[in-house]
Order: structure tokens, then C-alpha cells, then sequence
């Protein structure tokens, strides 16, 4: 077997030391540098497998030196070290390319443990240049969190920072059925808050009457029903992670408590008098516009800033369409065991339907199509006969232009519906309908969906699904 060549990169003569006689005796062949130059002399003259690269060096950022190493040998592994694992200078090497950090002081099996776990991950990686798509070991860990684009890869080790440095708050951004609560809960997962409380809270769900009561709790006597004293959210969750889903619907006033709470780690039950200290990670997620928001005093700027220290978008699944197939294949297997079915995959014109489709309702819309498939299927395999209309047949989807006058309201604001020769869809007549509204309200989607009896998200996942779009005057 080929010996496996690691370079250990540190201005400290005693960690090099440390590191060369631990990773020796693993079997690895190890070399040392000091410096910045001599660690660029004896990367080409060595040619490793992996470089331990300390980021900060007396002539040289370890940064820089990363991007030269893989410009230079792109599969070589880098594993960055720090001494104080600072956030910023961690997310940029880990964009820029580095496969894992090491904070000082570091237990030497620990490193051990990290050298073995890029290995295996650059051989998978490997691999996977040659064989279909596979679920990478960290994909397999972060349960329903699939994909194989740079965007997701991005993800998962952003995943992996905010679980290991333990930042007090995290803001993951993404469209509705992105997968924002497997985020929240990875981070949880990965940390060494996972044997603590996991508590979510739906800050739109919630009356704001309400939702000061459910995060706090309150004392007794705090108000009429008040008999006894309760906990609320942050304080059963001591010592895990408080989900606060939909911040962006949070009332003003609810956002100022929790301003207080990031700042002070400390909060007052309802009716309380008594500061309550609190150690929680706070996860927020939205999929509104929080600088819009914040533009339009929706939003408290200070708060936003707050909550924007490191900060995870997911991609849209129309953005990273590649992913379709490795999801697919994962939703049947999964569904295959939860049904009792057995389906063995699915077509090759119905896999093209799938990804050709614009998904608004993101990978929540295409687990419950391929649900809904295997529901109606009695084959095998999945086809286009088993899937959405909309989806099968996308360009007959709607069978009367925007502004058609199909519907329209007369003095006394009836709906009046004319049936245009052509036909319509079902789908075009409820299109009308929400244009309608959001004309009438002049784009306000809150007023909208209240006028169509809906909540804001149902408005917004039908405006993406219908490919609505405000209209500039």
C-alpha cells in the first residue's frame, strides 16, 4: 500500500513536533515546515496528500496558502489550524476550500480523528468522479439535508462550524419547504448541545397576545388564568437551542424582547421582576426580505444585525436541479420502506418532467409528488402518468393570459367569471383570483391573503407556483 504523505505546517517547532510523531505513528509519511516559504518549498518538492496548515504564520497568511495549494494539486486535503477559532477567519478557509479545522489547544487524538475523516472523504469524493452520485458521510448524518451541489457542500460545512464553535446565533434564509428546520436541527445535532432541549417555536403561528407568554412563561397571578407559575420556551430549553421559525412575521414589540435576550442572555417571565440568566443557541429562520423589511420598519435593524453574525442560505431546488435524482432515489427508498412498497425507481421521461419543473414548493413539493406517485402507482417504476398535471404537462398549465378579463368584479365587488372559448384551467381561474387581490391591495400580501382566506405563505408559495410577480407601475 501507498503511504499516505502529510505536511504539518505550524510556526511553533513543539506543535510541528507533536503532530509529525502522532501522525508517524498512524502510518503516515510526514514532513514539517515553519514557515510560509518553507511550507510552499517543501509542498512542491513533497508533494502531500494533506496539509495541517496553521493559519496564521510570521511571513505568510495561511489562507492565501491554502488557495495556492489547491490551485497547485486541487484533491490535496487541507486541514486549517487556529488558535483561537475565530468565526470569520473559519468560514473563509472553509470556503475557500479548506476540508476541516483544528482549534488550538487540540487534543492530538482528535486531530488523529479529523486526518482519518478527510481521507475518507477525499476517497468517496474520488470515487464519485467515476460512479453515480452517492450521499456523502456527512449527507447520510444530516438525515433529509441531500445534495451534491457546491451550494449544499457550502451548507454542510456551515452546518459543521456553527455546531462545533457554538455561536450563540444563527440565521438560516431560504424559501418556504427549503428544509430550514433540518438546518436548525443539524446545527443542534452536530453540537455538544444534542443531548439538550430542541425546542421550535412558529413566530407567525403564534397571536402575539400570546407569544411572549410561550417564550418566557410567566409568574402566577401574571394575569387572570395565571394560577400558577410557568416556564416557558427559553427556559426549558436551558443549555440546547431555541428554533425561532418565521422571525421575519414577529411582531415589533416580541422583537425588541428578543434583542434583549441575544444581548443580555437574560429575559422576565410575564409579570416577573426578576432578570432570568439563560444559556440557549438561537436559530431563526425566515423566507421574507429582512433588509426589505427592515426598509420598511417591519423589522428592527438592530435585531437583523444581531441575528446575522453567521448566516446560512439554502438554495432554491430550482437553483440546484442536479440534486433531483439523488433526492428522488432517496424519497422512493424511504417512502418504499414507510409503505411497504417496491418501487425500484423511475423513468427516464418522468425524471425529465421532475427536473424541468420549477418546484416553488422547493424539496417539500417533490417529497409529497413522489408520495402522491407512489400512492397512484401500481407498476414499479414512477412515470409521468402518476405525477401533478402541472408537472407532467407544464406548458398546458394555464389557458388564459394575465389580464384576460376572465374574472372580474362588478359594482357591488361579485365575482363574475366568464368562460372564455379557449377553456381554462382550474389553476388559471385561481391565478386570476390572486392577481386580483394582490392588485386590489396594491401588492400588500398580508391584505391579499387575507381577502383570499389563506395564510401569507400559501399566498407566496401560489404566487411562485403561478409565476406571479408584482408589477411595477
Amino acid at each position: 500500500m501507498v503511504q499516505q504523505k502529510i505536511l504539518i505546517v505550524d510556526d511553533e517547532k513543539m506543535v510541528c513536533w507533536s503532530l509529525a510523531e502522532t501522525m508517524k505513528s498512524g502510518g503516515y509519511a510526514v514532513e514539517t515546515a515553519n514557515s510560509g516559504m518553507e511550507a510552499i518549498e517543501r509542498f512542491a518538492r513533497f508533494d502531500p496528500d494533506m496539509v495541517l496548515l496553521d493559519i496564521c504564520l510570521p511571513d505568510a497568511n495561511g489562507l492565501e496558502l491554502l488557495i495556492k495549494f489547491k490551485e497547485r494539486k486541487p484533491h490535496v486535503g487541507v486541514i486549517m489550524i487556529t488558535a483561537d477559532a475565530h468565526l470569520d477567519s473559519t468560514v473563509k478557509a472553509l470556503q475557500g476550500g479548506a476540508d476541516d479545522y483544528v482549534g488550538k489547544p487540540f487534543k492530538l487524538t482528535h486531530v488523529e480523528k479529523t486526518v482519518k475523516s478527510v481521507f475518507e472523504r477525499l476517497k468517496e469524493k474520488k470515487q464519485a468522479a467515476s460512479e453515480p452520485v452517492r450521499r456523502s458521510r456527512i449527507e447520510e448524518e444530516a438525515d433529509q439535508l441531500i445534495g451534491s451541489s457546491e451550494q449544499m457542500v457550502e451548507v454542510f460545512k456551515l452546518i459543521k462550524i456553527c455546531g462545533e464553535s457554538d455561536c450563540k446565533t444563527v440565521l438560516v434564509l431560504g424559501e418556504s419547504g427549503t428544509g430550514k428546520e433540518l438546518i436548525a436541527r443539524a446545527i443542534h445535532d452536530y453540537s455538544e448541545r444534542s443531548d439538550q432541549p430542541f425546542i421550535e417555536v412558529n413566530c407567525a403561528a403564534i397571536p402575539e397576545n400570546l407569544l411572549e407568554n410561550e417564550l418566557f412563561g410567566h409568574e402566577k397571578g401574571a394575569f387572570t388564568d395565571a394560577s400558577t407559575r410557568e416556564e416557558g420556551i427559553f427556559e426549558s430549553a436551558r443549555g440546547g437551542t431555541v428554533f425561532l421559525d418565521e422571525i421575519g412575521d414577529m411582531p415589533l414589540a416580541m422583537q425588541a424582547k428578543i434583542l434583549k435576550v441575544i444581548e443580555n442572555r437574560a429575559f422576565r417571565r410575564v409579570g416577573g421582576r426578576e432578570n432570568l440568566k439563560v444559556d440557549v443557541r438561537i436559530v431563526a429562520a425566515t423566507n421574507s426580505d429582512l433588509p426589505a423589511l427592515v426598509e420598511r420598519g417591519e423589522f428592527r435593524s438592530d435585531l437583523y444585525y444581531r441575528l446575522n453574525v453567521l448566516t446560512i442560505r439554502l438554495p432554491p431546488l430550482r437553483e440546484r436541479r442536479g440534486c433531483i435524482p439523488t433526492l428522488v432515489d432517496y424519497f422512493i427508498k424511504r417512502l418504499n420502506r414507510e409503505y411497504g412498497k417496491e418501487f425500484s425507481g423511475i423513468t427516464h421521461a418522468a425524471m425529465q418532467a421532475l427536473e424541468s419543473y420549477s418546484w416553488p414548493g422547493n424539496v417539500r413539493e417533490l417529497r409529497n409528488t413522489i408520495e402522491r406517485a407512489m400512492m397512484l402507482g401500481t407498476g414499479v417504476e414512477i412515470d409521468t402518468e402518476h405525477l401533478p398535471e402541472e408537472i407532467a404537462t407544464p406548458h398546458q398549465k394555464y389557458a388564459a393570459p394575465l389580464g384576460s378579463g376572465v374574472i372580474s368584479a362588478n359594482e357591488t365587488n361579485r365575482v363574475q367569471i366568464q368562460l372564455p372559448p379557449e377553456g381554462i384551467t382550474m389553476e388559471g381561474v385561481e391565478r386570476e383570483l390572486i392577481i386580483m387581490a394582490l392588485r386590489r391591495h396594491d401588492y400588500n400580501q398580508t391584505r391579499a391573503a387575507k381577502t383570499l382566506g389563506m395564510s401569507r405563505d400559501t399566498l407566496r408559495y401560489r404566487m411562485k407556483k403561478f409565476e406571479i410577480q408584482e408589477e411595477n407601475n
